[in-house]
């Protein structure tokens, strides 16, 4: 640093490094030597509820290696304020922030330590676009999970609960695929859930990330047909959830397995086969038959799922399997609106169960095998806990 230049600091945390922030150091160095102060992954994983794209090894890596910075650190501290002892450490003449990252606390911060505050408008360099983290996550593909639906599914209705108690039992996958819409992946919840999540599902507890998610995309005030909350249970819930309805919309009792062990046994034996989207105007709940003795069948088939997949006994979760499914057409026979029947005969004599994804109607088959083929099938892969 030369003895007649400022020093001037800046501080973020610069994931997904893009122009826009490149720009924000040239304008910054044009008042000073400029030194950058990074947010750590532990802070940035507490404000944002979500883990880096890129480590702060990384970043601080790819921040040094621009010729505006003359240095930069790792924030030691926590919080919006992680930057105070950075300050302390640099002595800056000036702070810059961007015009949307200013603050009144920030602003008072530097008046009790004689730092002058600069506001920036964000302004990209000569020619090229404007850049911002937020439009680059809203603007790539989603990362939010998908469900698929095991066994038990249609108790989350209380005119199916209000025969018989019970569990469903749900899955949530990674989008290793964009799966089509109308399909029984729970993609109009999905859809929900992007409007407040774009990129990813925050990470905050999963049972008030599901409630919450549930009451969205279900306004009270809105008097047409409410989702079961299983969709928003089996996307915001890692790993396998079952749920136990007792003729409310919400669960009273909610487990959750997320054994390794189980998790592969399951990626192992269930994948995913593509038909045809659900057709417009299809009621699969047209000519429905919800009794006591169907109700019954549903939940003791979704038990016993339940169990064999948490001995890894194969025979026996595909008979569950292949029950839950068969109960389930008998109280809603409109699932299997034409030309579903072909595709399940397609596969009749190479999987042990398989069954209609999500209400049925059409979309996706899951299949219960004892070898996933290596072409033809989609295999699914199971978020795991630690997955944000």
């Amino acid at each position: 640093m030369r003895q007649d230049k400022k020093k001037v600091f800046v501080s973020g945390c610069y994931d997904m490094l893009h122009s826009g922030h490149v720009a924000f150091f040239k304008q910054a160095a044009a008042y000073g030597d400029l030194y950058v102060g990074i947010g750590s992954d532990a802070t940035i994983e507490q404000l944002k509820h979500r883990k880096t794209v890129y480590s702060e090894r990384e970043r601080l890596y790819m921040v040094k290696a621009i010729r505006y910075v003359t240095d930069a650190f790792i924030n030691p501290g926590s919080g919006m304020m992680d930057f105070i002892d950075t300050v302390d450490k640099v002595k800056p003449d000036i702070f810059v922030v961007n015009s949307d990252g200013g603050s009144d606390v920030k602003r008072e911060f530097c008046r009790k330590r004689g730092i002058e505050y600069v506001v920036l408008e964000r302004e990209p360099d000569a020619g090229l676009q404007a850049r911002s983290t937020t439009s680059l996550r809203q603007g790539v593909a989603s990362h939010l999970p998908y469900r698929i639906d095991i066994a038990g599914t249609w108790i989350d209705q209380p005119y199916v609960s209000q025969y018989g108690n019970g569990w469903a039992i749900t899955a949530s996958i990674e989008p290793t695929v964009e799966f089509m819409e109308r399909g029984g992946m729970s993609t109009s919840t999905r859809n929900a859930a992007k409007k407040i999540w774009p990129y990813e599902l925050p990470n905050y507890n999963e049972e008030m990330l599901a409630k919450l998610l549930f009451c969205i995309e279900n306004d009270p005030e809105n008097e047409g047909h409410i989702s079961g909350a299983q969709d928003a249970i089996g996307i915001c819930m890692s790993g396998v959830t079952r749920h136990y309805y007792d003729g409310h919309y919400w669960p009273s009792r909610i487990e959750s397995c997320h054994d390794e062990a189980v998790l592969s046994w399951l990626e192992s034996h269930v994948c995913i086969v593509p038909m045809f989207p659900r057709r417009p105007g299809c009621s699969v709940i047209e000519g429905k038959d919800v009794t006591p003795e169907k109700v019954n069948a549903l939940t003791s088939a979704a038990d016993r799922c339940w169990e064999a997949m948490l001995a890894r006994d194969l025979n026996d979760f595909a008979a569950a399997f292949a029950d839950s499914f068969d109960a389930q057409v008998a109280m809603f026979p409109a699932m299997m609106q034409p030309g579903v029947q072909e595709h399940i005969d397609r596969w009749r004599d190479k999987a042990l169960a398989w069954k209609m994804l999500g209400a049925g109607g059409g979309g996706h088959l899951a299949l219960v095998m004892e070898h996933i083929p290596e072409e033809g099938v989609i295999p699914i892969k199971i978020r795991r806990k630690d997955s944000f």
